[in-house]
């Protein structure tokens, strides 16, 4: 596979410096941004087997640390969404001034915890063009669920009753393009074989229906 681009990057974010991975294929017309879930950062086993999987379809993603080290010991930051969304907010903005991914379209991968802040920041972002959500906690952002514009998409496991149950209800209170998609036998973390191809199948799929623009045959 070629690449456009593949480094080690900062991202500032007022005071301090975030660290993620930026990869772009060559071919990329459209870049991710992961939101990782409490205690993740872009180390994410999980998470990197998507961003692998979405680099094969042509997909740049954008993995970073949401908190720094210092002030991921400090429990409570993990579940302070309004400071991760405005992370998130801050690197979308970061994403768009370079020049690697100019006329990228940008959507959003959110997991667990990270899930509310993609979805809070995609309420007040209206150029982001889908979410993701994999075992995300979208109950965490329920006020701002009525204000997102791009198509979201819930991945939850059968198993993963409790948040089963959470991203059913948040489900009812989005007003955009949406679906819910219940991976048989799953559990919370999509340990079981084969569970995080699904996963990785299913964003992929999301996000080539709204991000990339359909080849119109003459």
């Amino acid at each position: 596979m070629y690449l456009r681009f593949h480094k080690d990057v900062s991202i500032p974010a007022g005071k301090v410096i975030l660290q993620g991975e930026l990869i772009i294929p060559l071919k990329a017309k459209a870049i991710i941004i992961f939101s990782h879930g409490s205690g993740s950062s872009r180390f994410s086993k999980r998470n990197q087997v998507v961003a692998q999987y979405l680099h094969e379809r042509n997909f740049g993603t954008l993995l970073f640390d949401l908190l720094t080290e210092e002030e991921d010991r400090d429990y409570a930051n993990r579940f302070d969404i309004d400071i991760l969304t405005k992370r998130l907010a801050g690197a979308t903005e970061w994403l768009e001034k370079l020049p690697a991914a100019y006329d990228c379209r940008i959507g959003f991968f959110g997991a667990s915890t990270g899930a509310a802040s993609a979805l809070k920041a995609a309420a007040f972002l209206p150029h982001i063009s889908a979410v993701v959500s994999r075992g995300g906690r979208p109950d965490l952002a329920m006020h701002d669920l009525p204000k997102v514009e791009a198509p979201t998409l819930f991945i939850v496991g059968s198993l993963d009753h409790t948040v089963l149950e959470m991203n059913k209800e948040a489900f009812r209170h989005l007003h955009c393009e949406k679906k819910l998609e219940v991976v048989e036998g799953a559990t919370h973390l999509f340990e079981e074989p084969g569970k995080m191809k699904i996963v990785s199948e299913l964003a992929a799929n999301w996000f080539q229906k709204y991000l990339i623009p359909a080849t119109i045959e003459n």
